[in-house]
């Protein structure tokens, strides 16, 4: 049996842009992927603390060291600039190892969004 289970998770980001005009994604600072352990094109569970929406996409990489927190195409109607996310990823795994698993989890500094 596998089950599914929090692989990464960025908790308490501010969204610092909205491209309604882009073809879709978040971009997240490179730093933050890396930290998280997030990979490029991986599906990314979003809730907005502000507003209670939750949705899912993908991440794209943002420059390193910007703190970038980017929604990209219809998600951008889900967000305003400075409204404070978590970002999440999960995994699927057999039961045995999930037990043993431990997330990656970051708690970037909230003002910046950069890692301390």
């Amino acid at each position: 049996m596998l089950i599914s289970v929090v692989k990464s998770k960025i908790h308490r980001v501010k969204v610092t842009g909205a491209d309604l005009n882009y073809i879709g994604s978040i971009t997240i600072d490179q730093d933050l992927m890396d930290a998280a352990n997030i990979i490029e094109g991986e599906r990314v569970q979003i809730v907005n603390n502000n507003n209670g929406e939750r949705l899912e996409t993908y991440a794209i990489l943002g420059e390193r060291g910007k703190g970038e927190i980017i929604l990209n195409g219809a998600a951008a109607r889900k967000v305003a600039v400075g409204d404070v996310l978590i970002l999440i990823t999960y995994a699927m795994m057999k039961l045995k190892k999930a037990k043993k698993f431990k997330p990656s989890i970051v708690f970037p500094n909230e003002e910046t969004n950069l890692l301390n």
